[in-house]
Order: C-alpha cells, then sequence, then structure tokens
C-alpha cells in the first residue's frame, strides 16, 4: 500500500510537470484547449442485485463492493464511465491520420494510440460490468470533459491534409491527452478501488509519454 501511494503520488506530481510543459506548446485560446475538470456527481441510493436465493441490497455509490471484495465510489465510477467516451474520441482522431498526415512518425504514433486505448477500453467496461453499472450515465455531458473536442475541432481535423492536418493533430491530440491526465489525477486522489488507482497511474505514464512524443515529432 505504501508503495502504491507513492507511485501515485509521484505521478500527480510527474502529470502535472507534463501539463507544465505541454502548455508551453501554444497559449492561445482554442477550441483545443482543456476545458474545466468534471467533478463525480453526489452519491446516489442504488440497488445492488443479490446472488441466487439472495435479497437485493440498498447501498450508496460512494459505499459500493465489488464482487470481488474491492470497494468503489462514484469518483471511480465516472472516471470509468467518461474514459470509455474519452479514449473514444482519441481513437476517432487517431483514426484520421493514415490518410492525412504528412509526417511519417506522427502517423505511427497515432496508429500507437489507435491500437492501444481499445485494450483499456475493454477494461473500463470490463470494470464496470462486473459491478453491475451502465457504460454511460444520461447526466454526463462528454463535451465539458478536460481535453474533450468540439464537433468543430474535429470537422476541422478531418477536412486539414498534410502539414495542416500534422499540426493540428498534434495540439489537439495534446490538448485531449493532458485532459485525460487531469482526469487520471482526480481519480488517483479522490478514488477507493485500488487496482483502478493503479490503472489511472498508468494511462498517466503513457499519455504524458506520448505528449512528449508529439512534441519530439513535430519538433514542438
Amino acid at each position: 500500500m505504501r508503495t502504491s501511494t507513492l507511485v501515485a503520488a509521484s505521478v500527480v506530481v510527474a502529470g502535472a510537470v507534463t501539463v507544465a510543459v505541454a502548455a508551453r506548446m501554444g497559449s492561445d485560446e482554442s477550441a483545443a484547449a482543456p476545458r474545466p475538470s468534471v467533478s463525480a456527481p453526489p452519491p446516489q441510493r442504488v440497488v445492488l442485485p443479490g446472488g441466487p436465493g439472495d435479497e437485493a441490497v440498498v447501498s450508496d455509490t460512494d459505499q459500493v463492493k465489488a464482487p470481488d471484495g474491492s470497494t468503489f465510489n462514484g469518483i471511480d465510477t465516472t472516471f470509468v464511465q467518461m474514459m470509455i467516451a474519452h479514449h473514444e474520441q482519441a481513437i476517432t482522431m487517431a483514426n484520421l491520420a493514415p490518410a492525412r498526415a504528412r509526417n511519417e512518425k506522427l502517423a505511427a504514433l497515432a496508429e500507437r494510440i489507435s491500437a492501444a486505448q481499445p485494450f483499456e477500453i475493454n477494461f473500463l467496461k470490463g470494470w464496470l460490468k462486473e459491478r453491475g453499472l451502465p457504460e454511460n450515465d444520461p447526466s454526463h455531458n462528454h463535451a465539458t470533459m478536460p481535453g474533450m473536442q468540439t464537433e468543430a475541432d474535429l470537422a476541422a481535423l478531418t477536412a486539414a491534409q498534410g502539414a495542416a492536418f500534422d499540426t493540428k493533430f498534434a495540439a489537439m491530440m495534446t490538448a485531449h491527452h493532458r485532459g485525460a491526465l487531469q482526469m487520471a489525477g482526480d481519480v488517483i486522489k479522490g478514488g477507493s478501488d485500488e487496482k483502478l488507482r493503479e490503472v489511472a497511474n498508468e494511462m498517466a505514464v503513457e499519455q504524458g509519454s506520448e505528449i512528449r512524443r508529439l512534441r519530439q515529432v513535430t519538433g514542438g
């Protein structure tokens, strides 16, 4: 537990440094800039189905135990539900690169994003399924998630080609990853599921590495 705590703390600090470095890429206020962090909803009463012959149990969303006995709270649940949509948008952007990017190294990085994030999405969906939770909460406004790009941003990226695409893609994906760092930091600090905090740590390290790589391949 002590080791996990130290790792989590180090990643939060590393993420903060990465965000500060990435921020120096440009200070223009555009649709690609990260939006305010999303806080978890207040605890709500939920009905948990029991096993065969057992009665259902009513509990609070911040005091729920998973089938394996681990606890999780509303911050954990919100992070998982929203990170699914967050990753899906990153994949959408990355899938545009093969037909549009001029920079071969940037295209290769986009391919890496397209290949890696579906595995994380599958883990997140499995986490929700094991706990009997929906993959999406209708009350969530995905557009307000940190780093999420607008439909206009995505349309402009889709229309871009060559060097213009490379520049726009690097800026948008950097902002998107910075948002993921922020969300990972939220669950590391406020979540109660130990495994999920470890996964958030790994996500933060990966996203920070890709931000640095984007700078390297574009000379930013």
